[in-house]
């Protein structure tokens, strides 16, 4: 796969990174994001299913057999520092499922070299605890 030029990550501040990412992640295609991935050492876990996966080829592989592949991924907020980006946001599947994600993203030589992708199905608060909050829109 030829490799496209790729901006240096790590020297993205929080606005070039909310950016970069809310254009990388709004088309979905899988070869672009193998770019951005670390060449030698690239891992993507999923903690919640206990899975991880090695190798940007790995990824990519992932991604193009994905069944419900993700039709809309918005990038709501990024914070930077020293190497590290942390994502929230909102992911949407094609089948209907809608879920709040957070992916916690480790820099190296300019490109993601881990990211860790923890996903948050919504759910009803308890009647209980309503005089303490406020509702938040989703």
């Amino acid at each position: 796969m030829a490799e496209q030029r790729v901006p240096n990550l790590e020297e993205m501040d929080e606005q070039e990174a909310h950016r970069f990412l809310t254009d990388l992640y709004s088309r979905h295609i899988p070869e672009e994001e193998y770019n951005v991935r670390h060449p030698e050492d690239y891992v993507m876990e999923m903690p919640q299913s206990g899975e991880r996966f090695r190798g940007r080829e790995n990824m990519l592989a992932f991604q193009e057999a994905h069944p419900t592949p993700p039709s809309a991924l918005q990038v709501c907020r990024v914070l930077v520092k020293e190497g590290l980006w942390v994502v929230e946001g909102v992911i949407e599947y094609g089948d209907g499922r809608v879920l709040d994600v957070v992916v916690i993203s480790e820099l190296r030589d300019g490109r993601m070299w881990r990211d860790r992708w923890y996903f948050a199905e919504p759910f009803e608060a308890p009647e209980w605890r309503s005089q303490w909050v406020e509702r938040m829109e989703s």
